[in-house]
């Protein structure tokens, strides 16, 4: 069974909606920013091009039921300032993966935690999954940094694990089960 779509999510602050057209605008802003995009695997997008052929993409994992792309669209003035992917969704195993990016200027502020924490209840009430999992590289201590502080267990490091943007680099592997997220709640 494919994974089932997310309408919304809402924290105090934001709105997790699912990626349309019309959020590349401000996810041209976002992605532009080599600071931003030193940790995805996607190349710094440099047109609104760049951000069709994300979208496309997206798109394809989304409706082949294994993934879910949402924006985080800022309450207060309507603005997307990140993302968040929900994805490689295993209905056997009721695991899924989680990403993010969020535009610098929005840094520090807790807006990325407050969307971690709404899409793991999110995942692990409406959508039945078990298991939620984390590749982070090491380098981005701020990354580690947030899913440690959302309940996210650090299980081990993969050795030269991925290779994006011609380096080669060992990733953190964070975990967090539904029973501990209950536990903490």
């Amino acid at each position: 069974m494919p994974l089932r779509r997310t309408d919304r999510i809402d924290t105090p602050r934001l709105a997790l909606v699912p990626v349309t057209g019309e959020h590349l605008a401000d996810l041209l802003a976002m992605n532009s920013d080599d600071q931003v995009t030193a940790f995805v695997p996607y190349t710094t997008w440099t047109s609104l091009d760049d951000g069709v052929a994300w979208l496309a993409r997206v798109s394809a994992h989304v409706e082949s039921g294994t993934a879910e792309q949402l924006v985080l669209q800022r309450k207060a003035d309507g603005k997307v300032i990140g993302t968040l992917l929900l994805f490689k969704h295993d209905e056997g195993s009721r695991r899924i993966e989680l990403g993010y990016a969020l535009a610098r200027a929005c840094w520090g502020q807790g807006y990325m935690r407050e969307a971690v924490l709404a899409a793991c209840e999110h995942a692990f009430s409406a959508l039945g999954i078990r298991r939620i999992e984390a590749e982070v590289n090491p380098a981005n201590t701020a990354s580690c940094r947030l899913l440690a502080g959302a309940g996210f267990q650090l299980e081990g490091r993969l050795r030269q694990r991925w290779t994006s943007k011609g380096v080669t680099y060992d990733t953190n592997l964070y975990g967090l089960l539904r029973e501990e997220w209950r536990l903490a709640g």
